[in-house]
């Protein structure tokens, strides 16, 4: 259509949101279908945090709201970041936005020109590179796959040039659940500190759903000398279950949140004023059942990984955060199944493998690393047997 615009033209759709679509319109014609590719968790949003809702209704609290958040919300953020992450900001310093999508998308809309690089490690999240090409920026991606899938000091320090704008930090990580420690970041901002022209993005969606003895750490707090450069984004949607709610928030530096403030005036406006105060009473109230989620994550992980590597031809590391398994399909490639589909990548390998046992997983492409296949375990444990069951029983067919 001539009405398109180039933008767009250069910009995919979310892989990960086509897949979860494709896999419910089966269900929805009958198939038997067990979806492992949305990435949200299963809990139901704590009563707590749902009454807080219903109370801010009831009260008429139902009207416009400030731009980006109310006193009441950037109060209890400003209180997280200081209560978990050492980091201290006032009201001017803290944008919420609908969703911890928006909250990137303001901030890449508001600083990107044309040629302006944003480095992203890969694997990345499905809509880092969409939203640096809509606000006309170029990805450009560093692969991890030799490094647990984390970007190494030299690589980092390789991929700056004189054009780059933005690093983006995720960790924990989608799709791979990799974790950051306090020394590896260390030794990253030793690099960022040498290039003072780059600022860095850390997108701390993940920072409670963390496994085992691993720690959580963030750039501005490992290196407090690149506060000033750090925009640190993170939201109520993964640690509370509140997908559906769209609350993100960030804190950072006090020209950069006013420019997404414009940003975001002329687009959305507020947040739903709902879905603030219930954010106020997520971030503010009892934080226990997060630890009791992720004690069912931990259980649901090691029993994916096992089935999952028990399969010969698949490989998987152990996630150290997050709901993601990350599988290799490297001795799966080129082999061929019963009815004479050659798998020649692992988009034919995540195609067949919904059509023939009705188990929905996102492939390696759409985060930028093949092959691969990435499955959610934000699904209950009998839905996660049954998956990997049919996973195993359909590598056993695949032939030389």
């Amino acid at each position: 259509m001539a009405i398109l615009s180039n933008r767009i033209r250069k910009v995919a759709a979310s892989q990960t949101s086509q897949m979860t679509d494709i896999a419910r319109k089966m269900q929805a014609a009958g198939r038997d279908i067990i979806s492992l590719a949305a990435g949200e968790p299963d809990f139901d949003t704590p009563k707590s945090i749902r009454d807080a809702a219903i109370t801010a209704i009831e009260a008429g609290k139902t009207r416009y709201t400030a731009v980006d958040g109310i006193s009441e919300l950037k109060d209890a953020i400003i209180a997280k970041f200081a209560r978990d992450n050492q980091l201290h900001y006032t009201h001017e310093e803290i944008s919420v936005a609908t969703g911890g999508k928006q909250i990137l998308f303001n901030a890449l809309m508001a600083t990107i020109n044309p040629g302006d690089e944003v480095i992203i490690p890969s694997p990345y999240w499905v809509s880092y590179p969409e939203m640096i090409r809509i606000a006309g920026g170029i990805p450009k991606t560093v692969n991890t796959e030799s490094n647990g899938f984390k970007i190494t000091p030299e690589d980092l320090n390789d991929a700056i040039g004189e054009n780059t704008k933005w690093v983006i930090m995720n960790s924990p990580a989608n799709p791979t659940g990799a974790v950051y420690s306090w020394y590896e970041l260390r030794r990253l901002t030793e690099v960022l500190l040498e290039h003072p022209h780059v600022w860095v993005l850390t997108d701390d969606i993940y920072e409670p759903i963390i496994y085992d003895d691993v720690e959580f750490h963030t750039v501005a707090e490992v290196e407090p000398l690149l506060k000033q450069q750090t925009l640190t984004c993170n939201g109520c949607s993964k640690a509370y279950a509140m997908t559906g709610w769209r609350i993100g928030y960030a804190g950072g530096p006090k020209e950069l949140i006013a420019a997404m403030r414009k940003i975001q005036s002329q687009s959305t406006s507020n947040p739903s004023s709902i879905s603030q105060w219930a954010a106020v009473a997520a971030l503010t109230g009892p934080q226990e059942i997060i630890q009791e989620n992720n004690q069912v994550f931990q259980q649901r992980r090691d029993l994916i990984v096992s089935m999952l590597n028990t399969t010969n031809l698949l490989s998987c590391n152990v996630p150290d955060g997050a709901f993601y398994a990350y599988s290799s399909l490297h001795k799966v490639i080129g082999m061929t199944t019963p009815d004479g589909v050659k798998i020649v990548n692992d988009s034919v390998f995540a195609n067949k493998l919904l059509e023939d046992t009705g188990v929905a997983v996102v492939c390696g492409a759409a985060f930028g690393t093949s092959p691969y296949f990435r499955v959610s375990f934000a699904a209950s444990q009998s839905e996660l047997e049954i998956a990997c069951t049919r996973i195993q029983d359909f590598c056993q067919t695949l032939s030389d």
